[in-house]
């Protein structure tokens, strides 16, 4: 979105809202940015669909392998080091190789990684599992980064809040991946068999339509210089202050999302005693609340501005989180994680908005704050498994997870539309986004 005025930014001038008015809607060609969306769309949906469908599996691996709470998220731990690692350097990567060749790339390698996630708990090997999360972790981020990335292109092109639009895509293969996960553990299908089964077919799904033109949308970038240039400039983002704030904002978001993902099944089936399958649905509950957010809400930010509409975000995931961690029934532990996923929804897009405000750097800006997210996902595992060794149990040790989220309270106005730069008409045609062959 481009410098869509905020209410809670007063001081947004009159003049400056006038020209916004007259560059953030471009008289673009409907066709190819459309295509582009839908294109964005499917690969959003893709990645939460293979996602979760191991996700809602965690409490059988943790049985396979043996694992205690800790041992657990000690081995995530291991997946998030890959996934930042990857993650810092994926801008320059980008802007060397092209969207398109980063993601094929990312696409073959999660693969990889899902099948030998499989062949660890079937062969009792937690070094295996463990080799496993570390190459599907690089891999998600070489696939992450680019489609939010070209996300943020695909909104300047329809100069109206969209991105909300494809993480719902994502929620909604989360969704799927869900209940499919909880279906394969409710008819006892093999934890190898599932993984390597999604993660090939996804894989062909992607590389499918790579091979017949049909990619993400984005020009592949020349460098501007030669590659240390490139990484310097890249780097250089990490020192604006607006950038990191409303990086942290996306850090306790990911942080409370991250959480939920890894933990929110498993302190269902402990806490209540439930089943596995049980424990799937708790968590398709939580990302179907997310979707349902994400669909409706840009229409919120758009009216309301990011700021109240991250306001608002935050304090509904702050009680739904709370209602959860002290839930003594199963059926209002469900209510407080919808709750809980309805506030997480549109904090990570909002985030990749604000900081796209300018289109120049936006790329690298977005790295920063998927850079964010994958600190926080690194954070996420281990700080959960050692609370709930010292508390007792994963329900318990999710209220952790209050604490940075009330924090990002404080930080939320930063999110409000920067006044550093107006975009020219002529800048904004030029970067929209065009499908091009992978070769």
């Amino acid at each position: 979105m481009l410098l869509t005025p905020d209410p809670a930014d007063e001081e947004f001038p009159s003049s400056l809202r006038a020209l916004e008015s007259s560059v953030s809607r471009p008289a673009l060609p409907s066709v190819p940015h459309e295509r582009a969306r839908l294109l964005l769309l499917g690969a959003f949906a893709l990645s939460g669909l293979l996602a979760f469908s191991w996700l809602a599996r965690i409490p059988g691996v943790r049985d396979l392998l043996s694992l205690s709470a800790a041992d657990l998220g000690g081995i995530l731990l291991i997946g998030s080091i890959g996934a930042l690692a990857t993650v810092v350097s994926s801008s320059a990567l980008l802007a060397r190789f092209g969207s398109a060749r980063v993601f094929a790339a990312g696409t073959v390698i999660i693969a990889v990684g899902f099948v030998l996630m499989g062949l660890g708990p079937a062969l009792g090997s937690r070094w295996l599992f463990g080799v496993g999360i570390l190459v599907n972790g690089v891999g998600g981020s070489l696939v992450a980064v680019p489609m939010n990335v070209e996300s943020t292109r695909v909104e300047r092109a329809y100069g109206r809040s969209v991105i909300p639009h494809f993480h719902a895509a994502f929620s909604a293969g989360a969704v799927a991946g869900s209940i499919l996960g909880a279906g394969a553990a409710s008819v006892g299908l093999p934890v190898v068999a599932q993984f390597a089964a999604f993660s090939v077919g996804v894989a062909v799904l992607r590389l499918a339509a790579l091979s017949a033109g049909m990619v993400l949308p984005g020009r592949p970038q020349a460098p501007s210089g030669p590659p240390e240039k490139a990484s310097r400039s890249a780097m250089s983002v990490w020192t604006e202050p607006r950038t990191i704030l409303i990086g942290l904002v996306a850090f306790a978001a990911t942080l409370g999302e991250g959480a939920a993902n890894n933990w929110l099944a498993l302190a269902v089936v402990d806490r209540f005693g439930t089943t596995e399958a049980f424990g799937g649905i708790a968590l398709g509950v939580f990302i179907g609340a997310m979707t349902i957010v994400r669909l409706a809400g840009t229409r919120a930010i758009d009216r309301l501005g990011r700021v109240a509409s991250l306001q608002l975000s935050l304090v509904a995931g702050l009680l739904g989180l709370a209602a959860f961690g002290l839930a003594p029934h199963p059926a209002v532990a469900l209510v407080g994680a919808a709750l809980w996923g309805a506030g997480a929804a549109l904090c990570f897009p909002i985030a990749v908005a604000a900081v796209s405000d300018d289109h120049r750097g936006a790329q690298a800006r977005v790295s920063v704050i998927t850079s964010m997210g994958s600190i926080a996902v690194l954070t996420a595992a281990p700080l959960v498994g050692v609370a709930a060794e010292a508390l007792g149990g994963a329900q318990q040790a999710l209220l952790v997870v209050l604490i940075p989220l009330a924090a990002a309270l404080f930080a939320a106005r930063w999110v409000a539309p920067s006044l550093t730069r107006v975009a020219d008409p002529a800048e904004i045609l030029a970067d929209v986004p065009e499908t091009v062959p992978a070769s």
